[in-house]
C-alpha cells in the first residue's frame, strides 16, 4: 500500500466486499456481490444468549443482479447466509421495485429512493450502488473489444463522471476531443 506508515494499531472491523460481472451464455449478464463482516474478537449480539466468535460473520450476504446489454434489470436475487437477526431475511423480497430499470446517471439516488431504510436491508441496499458501476466497467470491456454494440447514444456517457472525465482534463482532449473544453482561466481575462 501507498498510505504513509501508520500508528500502532489492532484490527476492530472486517468488512470484505467482493463483486464479479458475468457475461451470460443468453446474452444478459450477471453481477455478483458479497459481502461479509466479521470481528477479530467475541461479541455480544442482541438476539444471541452466547457471544458471536471471533472470526464468525455478523453479515454474510450475497447479491446476484442480472441486467441486458442496456444495463437494465431483468432479475435481482438476494441470500443472506449469516444476519444479526433471523427476520433481516425477509428484506430479500424488498428488491422488486428495481427490476426494469436501469442503471445509469441517477442509479445510486433511485435506489435510495425506492428501497426507503426500514424496508430494505441496509447492507443489501449499500451493495447496489458499487453493483452499478461494476457492470458499467464489465459491459464496457466487451463493448471495447466488439463483444457487445455500441449504442450510440451512451458513447460519451464517460465525460464528465469522475475527476478523470471531466470535459476539461488531457483524458478528454486525447479521446474526445470535439467534447473537451478547456477552463476558463479567469486571471486571463
Amino acid at each position: 500500500m501507498a498510505f504513509s506508515a501508520a500508528v500502532q494499531r489492532r484490527e476492530i472491523h472486517r468488512r470484505s466486499i467482493n463483486m464479479t460481472v458475468y457475461a451470460r451464455d443468453d446474452g444478459l449478464y450477471d453481477i455478483e456481490a458479497h459481502l461479509v463482516d466479521t470481528k477479530p474478537f467475541a461479541f455480544p449480539l442482541l438476539a444471541r444468549s452466547e457471544p458471536l466468535p471471533a472470526g464468525a460473520p455478523l453479515h454474510d450476504l450475497s447479491l446476484r443482479v442480472t441486467v441486458n446489454e442496456h444495463y437494465v434489470v431483468k432479475s435481482i436475487e438476494a441470500s443472506a447466509d449469516a444476519t444479526p437477526f433471523d427476520l433481516c431475511t425477509e428484506a430479500e423480497s424488498a428488491l422488486s421495485p428495481l427490476i426494469g430499470e436501469r442503471i445509469a446517471a441517477g442509479w445510486s439516488s433511485m435506489i435510495k429512493q425506492r428501497l426507503q431504510s426500514s424496508s430494505c436491508c441496509t447492507h443489501l441496499r449499500e451493495l447496489l450502488i458499487p453493483i452499478g458501476t461494476a457492470a458499467i466497467q464489465g459491459i464496457n470491456g466487451l463493448r471495447r473489444e466488439g463483444q457487445v454494440s455500441v449504442d450510440a447514444s451512451q458513447t460519451n456517457v464517460k465525460i464528465d463522471s469522475c475527476y478523470a472525465f471531466a470535459r476539461d482534463r488531457e483524458v478528454i482532449r486525447l479521446y474526445w476531443p470535439g467534447d473537451f473544453k478547456p477552463k476558463c482561466n479567469k486571471e486571463a481575462g
